[in-house]
């Protein structure tokens, strides 16, 4: 795409063959846009705007979208009101991306010409309209939804704002996290839609919005209805037809403003809860006054019952939780028991080490992990980790400034695989759908189905997460910076898990440093198979230190300040190209192989030597 490069066009973007601009007839043309975005390809328009797929150059050639918008004014008055009126949505744009991961970060916003521009975060994943148009969601599918979006409703709410235009084409799911992402925030429209002289006109989409937005007095209880309206159509697969004669809708009866979902369930055999139904219908409502009044409300019914996990069922031998469910909504609550996963005990022995290297203690332990059948051949052992407090990062007497400076963080249960992942269960998810990229089934430099997977890059690790999730319904995931420093001590505060010192017989490094302590045999100076110590930290986790690089999920910071105190994934601020890296490796010296060690390498993979160890939370 070819770019105008007259600084008063009003639309810049030419096709590649246009000698001269179709729009301001100047013959001068660029790759680039205001010095900085490469534009690829037009990904939508409407009458009042264009969305584009782009590059910033100055950030690494990173994807963004860039949004153009032609203000519906005349006159140079007006027009400079509509650009501070676009200045503030910006602002308002800016402060919720930056303040919610569920949001697209606003990165820029300029006036170039006659148009409006705003650069905002490139989510990459599929829209629920396309999920939709493949499959229909189940009840527990539209639950998992909204209790994933309800909370960004609440915090958008919470600032005064509404979304005006919640539709499953604006929703993402984000392939890193299988996060629903709400995009195409309707303040930014506001200003191309709206005469500066009058009060706003309407913005809504037919099929979705109720009739007081359609009247053009939108409120809180508006952006609820449609996404009561989203729901019903995932659980349905019928969506709103535009055709000659106007929307033909399926779930809607416009001479008695009655919805007809409940109608079509029935009549595709589809089964729902009551309780289900009782929310949805509260959602849909005609008058506002009779729907909920904040998503807030929504979520104390929706968490306040009965519910299993997509794809479990209840077992003999589980984790429980207790939560509690309307006899009749909303009558008196109770306490009820949900099994979710099998478990199963095993033992393992964990030593302590003095500084000299001589053990002080030598304990068989027990824990509980959760088998996942990959094939018929291949498993992967996740352990439970309980929750807890633990202070994170590097005392002043160890370690350097990037470990700074230690603070106290929650973490919540989760669990976490017994090993790195091997080059065998590697393989089996590899041989599983593609979700967002190939796979290479056998990229390690060094072969053996029992060795560590190495030699990928961050993204391949993501992928390998999503292609597990895709089979099994759970969110696998790379695990927190926290989580992961956390599971790594198991409850301790020095230098390794075994203690201040280590030795050969306890760890595959190179050696050669402060933390070693000279034994009889020397390091091996090669890759070894996962386990292949046979000891494990108090988690029963097996080489937390040594053998393979672990990618985190976190960019990279350079220090702890400002980190999150809750264990979840440290997403805001940091180099999203660099990706954090714990462990340490068989070819690495000892003290790069701590517990509090850290590390990054490019998430394109850089110098290519790390592998990953995944996590799935016990509440999801």
């Amino acid at each position: 795409m070819q770019i105008c490069q007259n600084p008063n066009c009003s639309n810049p973007f030419n096709p590649d063959y246009s000698k001269f601009c179709i729009v301001c007839g100047h013959g001068t043309f660029g790759q680039i846009l205001r010095n900085r975005y490469r534009v690829l390809r037009l990904l939508g328009e409407g009458g009042f705007s264009k969305t584009y797929a782009a590059e910033d150059v100055d950030r690494l050639n990173a994807p963004c979208v860039i949004k153009q918008f032609f203000p519906q004014v005349q006159g140079t008055g007006q027009r400079a009101k509509a650009a501070e009126f676009f200045k503030e949505e910006a602002f308002r744009l800016y402060e919720l991306g930056e303040n919610h991961p569920q949001i697209p970060r606003l990165l820029a916003y300029f006036e170039q010409g006659a148009s409006l521009y705003l650069v905002q975060e490139f989510i990459i994943g599929k829209t629920l309209l396309e999920e939709v148009q493949e499959q229909a969601y189940s009840e527990a599918e539209i639950r998992k939804l909204l209790l994933d979006l309800l909370p960004v409703l609440d915090f958008i709410h919470q600032r005064n704002v509404i979304h005006r235009d919640i539709k499953p084409e604006n929703i993402i799911r984000r392939d890193t996290d299988q996060k629903p992402v709400l995009i195409d925030f309707g303040g930014a429209k506001q200003v191309t839609h709206t005469s500066i002289a009058r009060q706003a006109t309407a913005i809504y989409t037919l099929g979705y919005a109720p009739t007081e937005q359609m009247a053009g007095f939108a409120c809180h209880a508006s952006d609820l209805y449609a996404l009561g309206v989203t729901c019903v159509r995932l659980l349905t697969q019928d969506l709103p037809m535009q055709d000659t004669y106007g929307l033909k809708d399926p779930l809607y009866d416009p001479m008695t403003a009655k919805w007809l979902w409940k109608e079509r369930l029935q009549v595709k055999s589809i089964t729902i809860s009551q309780e289900l139904i009782y929310i949805l219908d509260q959602l849909l409502q005609h008058f506002p006054n009779d729907r909920y009044q904040s998503a807030a409300e929504v979520l104390d019914d929706l968490t306040a019952e009965l519910s299993l996990p997509l794809g479990l069922e209840p077992v003999s031998s589980a984790i429980f939780h207790i939560i509690k469910t309307p006899l009749t909504p909303p009558g008196p609550a109770r306490k009820v028991i949900v099994p979710l996963l099998p478990l199963k005990a095993f033992d393992f022995d964990v030593v302590t080490v003095d500084t000299a290297g001589k053990e002080t203690s030598y304990d068989t332990l027990s824990a509980k992990l959760f088998l996942e059948q990959l094939n018929k051949n291949v498993a992967l052992e996740m352990v439970s980790i309980p929750g807890s407090s633990f202070l994170m990062g590097s005392p002043e007497f160890e370690g350097d400034a990037e470990e700074y400076p230690q603070h106290q963080v929650t973490v919540k249960p989760f669990f976490m695989a017994k090993y790195p992942i091997t080059q065998a269960q590697w393989k089996a998810v590899v041989a599983l759908p593609q979700v967002t990229q190939a796979l290479n089934s056998k990229p390690s430099k060094f072969k053996g189905a029992n060795l560590p997977i190495e030699n990928i890059s961050w993204y391949e690790a993501v992928e390998f997460c999503l292609r597990l999730s895709m089979k099994t319904g759970r969110n696998y995931r790379l695990p927190s910076e926290a989580e992961w420093e956390y599971a790594c001590r198991a409850g301790t505060t020095t230098a390794f898990h075994f203690g201040e010192r280590i030795t050969s017989d306890l760890i595959n490094c190179s050696g050669g440093d402060f933390y070693i302590v000279p034994t009889k045999s020397d390091f091996r100076k090669q890759i070894t198979n996962v386990g292949s110590f046979d000891i494990a930290n108090a988690f029963g986790l097996y080489d937390m230190h040594g053998l393979v690089w672990e990618w985190c999920a976190d960019p990279w910071h350079n220090n702890y300040e400002g980190a999150p105190t809750n264990g979840s994934i440290w997403d805001v601020d940091g180099d999203i190209h660099r990706r954090v890296l714990r462990g340490g490796a068989w070819n690495f010296n000892a003290e790069l192989c701590r517990s509090a060690s850290r590390s990054w390498n490019e998430a394109e993979g850089g110098l290519r030597m790390s592998g990953l160890r995944v996590v799935f939370s016990v509440e999801e």
